[in-house]
Order: C-alpha cells, then sequence, then structure tokens
C-alpha cells in the first residue's frame, strides 16, 4: 500500500473529493445493512426448498444483488484508498490521512458531520485518542 504524507491543508482541500464519495457510499452501506433482515426472511423460506422453488429463486436472485452491492461500496472504498483517505467507518463517515507530526507518522482524523479537519491522532491511538489540530504542529 503506498501512504500518501498530508498537510492539513492539503486534507482539507481534498474533502471536496472525498464528502461526496463518502455519502454516496455511506447510503450504499445503509442500503446493504437494511438487505440483512430480509436475507435472514429468503434464507429461511428458502432452506431445505427445491432449486425451483420461488423462494430458492428469489434468494438466488437477492444474493446476486447483495454481492453487487457489496462490490461497489468496495470499490468506493478502493477509489478513496487510491486518493490517501483511509475509511475507518462507513456508518460514522471517519476517515483517516497520514501526516507527519515533527518526524513521527500520524493521523489526520476527520468525520463526514465535521465541516473540515480539525483533530489528528497517533497511528495506534484511534477515534478516543484524538487531538485538537491547533498548535500540533503538523507538517
Amino acid at each position: 500500500m503506498r501512504i500518501t504524507l498530508f498537510q492539513v491543508d492539503e486534507a482539507n482541500t481534498l474533502l471536496a473529493v472525498v464528502r461526496p464519495l463518502l455519502e454516496r457510499l455511506r447510503k450504499r452501506k445503509l442500503a446493504f445493512d437494511r438487505m440483512e433482515t430480509r436475507h435472514a426472511v429468503l434464507r429461511m423460506a428458502a432452506q431445505g426448498a427445491a432449486e425451483a422453488n420461488p423462494d430458492a429463486v428469489e434468494l438466488r436472485v437477492f444474493l446476486d444483488k447483495r454481492a453487487r452491492l457489496a462490490r461497489v461500496i468496495g470499490r468506493g472504498i478502493a477509489e478513496l484508498t487510491e486518493l490517501g483517505v483511509l475509511v475507518r467507518d462507513l456508518d460514522t463517515g471517519l476517515c483517516d490521512f497520514y501526516a507527519l507530526k515533527g518526524d513521527r507518522l500520524v493521523f489526520l482524523c476527520w468525520r463526514a458531520d465535521e465541516p473540515e479537519i480539525a483533530h489528528w491522532h497517533a497511528l495506534d491511538a484511534g477515534y478516543s485518542g484524538r487531538r485538537p489540530l491547533k498548535n500540533a504542529e503538523l507538517g
């Protein structure tokens, strides 16, 4: 994996591209999650059914549709990764961008409901370790 290092202003500028891509992905993920209930019902209905049974046929069609949606979501995440963005949680829209704090590799941390990147954290700290960017001396 290629690591792209961002200055805070570069990452904030990239949000103009990231935000709409991420929002589409979040909507698709929500649709995927909603499919889970239908999947459970169809799986029970088709259990032990012959291949030609309408429930079994519907389950196969459903699983194909679900797999296509999963591939679309995967491609979207890959597209963001290519831009240097690490998608951490689609439900909240949590993303990280690699940056330097002195000679230390850190993450700029952004969530979709935030207007701009205003936090950072150590690579091993995660969301709970977020610190404000003010006076952080990030490069």
